[in-house]
This record gives structure tokens, C-alpha cells and sequence, in this order.
């Protein structure tokens, strides 16, 4: 399936990569588009996000894809300035990268990697995990990650025709997510599955969470 896929990069704004959950805030709250927040009449919209925020190498950078992929243009021709916490970046340097990718199944497994933790875990499948074995624990991390591709696939109208399979080479780390502790992962993974660079998978990622590349 071919993708409308946009790539927005502030070049001359160094951030933390915690900070991409106040760049979503910004450009919410200055552009108010429902896909730039998720938001239709004080309802949340739950759907995979075509608007994603991130913070890779330091350099803040709005992905944009299907509806989401003009939007981002339209953002970075217009913005030509950001604040987060209160201190104002002037945007004088900028890329837009706009392209038609491919997004679907493969033959071969594809190798990526999480640049930014991966949210897997939500309160009941914690759980789960918690009072598993390591050989259980890698299973029921192998069988989310493919969850959250079929999401993915959900939330574009893309339809998996055949099963995928994926490896898994995770470890765990702390994440502050909403001031609250959650175990996130970091690690790589294949599966037969052509993912775009930069997209997310999992919990949260709209605010720069399990963010993929290949690798």
C-alpha cells in the first residue's frame, strides 16, 4: 500500500526527547486540527495517530501520513516559531521531506529498531507480564508487537492478508509518561512487515513513543 508520508524538521531547535509531548502540546494548541490532538467535541479520538511528534538526535520533527501528510506541510510553511517551557525558538531553518512510501507485507523478515521506548503494557497485560517466566514474557511482548502493527494497519485501512511473524531482542527501561513510571522497552525486532521510518508502535505515540527505523 502506498503511503502519503511527510517528514517535518525544525533544523536550528535542539530538544530532549521527553519534549515531544510539549511539541505535540504547542502545535495543538496554535494549529487546532482534530488529528493534531485527537480531539472532535471534547471526545478523544481513538485511532492510530496521522500526526506524530518526535525528538531524534535532538532535532524536533512532525510526521505526517495519509490526511495527516498535507497537514505537516501546511504546519511547517506557516510556523515560524515554537515555545516549550515558556522559552521561544525561532524557526529560521527547516526541511520538509514529502514523499509516497510503501507500507505492507513482505517476503523477508525487515530488521528495525526502537529509537524511543516502547510502550507495550497497559494495566491488565502488566500483569500478565509481571508473573510470567522470561520464555512467556518474550511471547507476550511478540504477540503486542504484532498487535500493534495490525492497529497500525486498522487506523490506514490497510488489510494483512497473511500472518506475520516477528523476532524480538528487547530489554526493559523506566519511563515517565504523564508523571506516572512505566516500564517501557528498548531493543530491535523483525517481522514481515515494511514499516516507514519514524512511525510508532504501541501506546502513545503521537507524543514520540516507540518510535521505529530500520535498521
Amino acid at each position: 500500500m502506498d503511503l502519503e508520508y511527510t517528514l517535518y524538521r525544525f533544523n536550528n531547535v535542539r530538544l530532549n526527547q521527553r519534549d515531544s509531548m510539549k511539541l505535540r502540546g504547542y502545535i495543538a494548541n496554535r494549529f487546532k486540527h482534530y488529528l493534531l490532538h485527537h480531539h472532535v467535541r471534547d471526545k478523544i479520538l481513538y485511532r492510530y495517530p496521522l500526526v506524530q511528534y518526535k525528538v531524534i538526535d535532538g532535532n524536533p520533527i512532525i510526521i505526517g501520513i495519509n490526511e495527516g501528510a498535507k497537514l505537516v506541510v501546511e504546519i511547517g510553511v506557516n510556523n515560524n516559531e515554537l515555545i516549550i517551557d515558556e522559552l521561544s525558538f525561532s524557526v529560521n531553518s527547516y526541511s520538509i521531506m514529502k514523499d509516497t512510501v510503501y507500507i505492507g507485507e513482505t517476503p523477508d523478515y525487515v530488521h528495525y529498531r526502537f529509537i524511543s521506548p516502547w510502550l507495550a503494557l497497559n494495566e491488565k497485560n502488566y500483569e500478565l507480564y509481571k508473573n510470567s517466566n522470561s520464555i512467556e514474557q518474550e511471547e507476550l511482548l511478540k504477540r503486542l508487537l504484532i498487535g500493534n502493527i495490525l492497529s497500525m494497519c486498522k487506523g490506514i485501512g490497510y488489510n494483512v492478508k497473511h500472518e506475520l511473524k516477528c523476532w524480538l531482542n528487547v530489554d526493559k527501561c523506566l519511563v515517565n509518561y504523564k508523571n506516572i513510571k512505566m516500564i517501557g522497552f528498548k531493543g530491535e525486532f523483525k517481522v514481515n512487515f515494511d514499516i516507514p521510518d519514524y512511525l510508532g508502535l504501541g501506546k502513545a505515540v503521537s507524543r514520540g513513543f516507540g518510535t521505529i527505523e530500520k535498521i
